[in-house]
């Protein structure tokens, strides 16, 4: 904590002139929250406490992921993802060179494979000029080798200034920012009970009660236990997905210069295994999309949270609609041949011998109650809460654009 003085906040008259600071807290102290706090305390001068379960920042979806900083290429134009996404990026990279923060333009190719996928290879490339995405090229077989010597397709649609940066380190220095500015990040503080009074937002966390004038939920794969807790349940809950990795090993890692993706399936918010080079050069394959047993669930054994998954009725509407998908991906997680072949679609020269397995991340996905995956981000308000119910990908990208779009949600005060 750092002290600082007090700007923004609402002057009251009484006897004499006294500054009134509105007192906001945050649950989730991944990289969204940090940058919501950042944003409430810099644009409305609130002192922001940040709550989080765990001892670090990010340790959960800003901590598994393969690092990519998305370029607006997927989204449906005028959707929060589409223009979030791409006021994020320019903020992102902004950010990172201020901060000295690694930020690497190394470029993305997404991958027709067959004659099939060139008409839906196309539309991506027609809504990438419509979202405003800069300099992207179609290319031919040949055009793509150009760009990735190793790999083979049809077509491709190349982002060259998608890039890769270190998400980790943002939320670290998110979290000192959120200091600098007067207010504090409590880790090992799990959120325990919440009540709205006529005067806030009571807050049990840590074993302290804290009093906020305003509660704005980040609580990725927390969040529907805290919405509970704030009486607001709601009608979309979280079903969590992990996503399972493996890396190159050795000089395979030569065979991928930046980012190949495949063309995505329009039915599901998620972009299919691909191949991405990380921040440290690791070159990650995947993520899969398997049903989480548990809420971080990143093992097939964490089981604790699956009756509550399976009881959420959209749960298994979702099940019945897409169970041939679902068991597809089963398979790849338990079968490396599976990823393999993944792989090789792409890059063909990798062998079973250049996989390793790797970390893998727990996607929070919103379900509606009928069984749709959810697939712009969403946010609510409930009273003096603000709850922000789905921001999956890109979401670490969109942080700080998101954070200054809830900023301007989060209610004012009305004294």
């Amino acid at each position: 904590m750092f002290d600082s003085p007090r700007y923004g906040g609402r002057v009251a008259f009484t006897r004499k002139i006294r500054c009134v600071t509105e007192k906001i807290g945050v649950v989730g102290a991944g990289i969204v929250g940090l940058a919501v706090a950042r944003e409430l305390a810099a644009a409305r001068g609130a002192e922001v406490t940040v709550l989080d379960k765990e001892p670090r920042v990010g340790a959960h979806q800003t901590g598994h992921n393969s690092g990519v900083v998305h370029a607006g290429i997927y989204y449906p134009p005028g959707s929060l993802k589409a223009r979030l996404c791409r006021e994020g990026v320019a903020l992102l990279k902004a950010y990172c060179a201020e901060h000295e923060l690694p930020y690497r333009e190394v470029g993305k190719l997404v991958v027709a494979s067959t004659r099939a996928e060139r008409a839906p290879l196309r539309a991506l490339a027609e809504r990438a000029r419509a979202n405003g995405v800069p300099d992207v090229a179609e290319l031919d077989g040949l055009g793509l080798r150009e760009i990735e010597p190793h790999a083979v397709g049809v077509a491709a649609i190349h982002s060259p200034h998608t890039a890769i940066a270190d998400f980790p380190a943002v939320a670290r220095a998110l979290a000192l920012d959120v200091a600098r500015a007067g207010g504090s990040v409590r880790l090992s503080h799990a959120v325990r009970a919440i009540r709205e009074t006529s005067r806030g937002v009571e807050v049990l966390a840590g074993g302290r009660r804290f009093t906020f004038d305003r509660l704005v939920v980040c609580g990725g794969l927390g969040t529907d236990a805290v919405a509970r807790m704030a009486g607001a349940a709601g009608d979309v809950r979280i079903v969590p997905f992990r996503g399972e990795y493996y890396a190159l090993a050795g000089a395979a890692r030569e065979l991928v210069r930046g980012l190949i993706y495949p063309v995505p399936d329009p039915r599901y918010p998620f972009l299919g295994v691909h191949l991405t080079r990380h921040i440290d050069d690791e070159v990650l394959v995947g993520p899969n999309a398997v049903l989480a047993l548990a809420y971080e669930g990143y093992r097939w054994r964490d089981v604790r949270n699956f009756g509550q998954i399976v009881r959420w009725p959209g749960t298994l509407r979702m099940a019945r609609t897409h169970w041939r998908t679902g068991i597809k991906e089963v398979y790849g997680s338990l079968v490396k041949s599976a990823f393999v072949r993944a792989a090789r679609r792409y890059v063909p020269e990798l062998t079973a011998a250049d996989l390793v397995r790797t970390g893998g991340g727990v996607r929070a996905q919103a379900v509606a109650r009928d069984g749709r995956l959810v697939d712009d981000f969403v946010v609510d308000v409930h009273g003096s809460v603000v709850l922000v119910r789905n921001a999956p990908s890109p979401a670490a990208t969109s942080s700080l654009a998101i954070a200054r779009h809830i900023a301007g949600i989060v209610p004012a005060l009305s004294r």
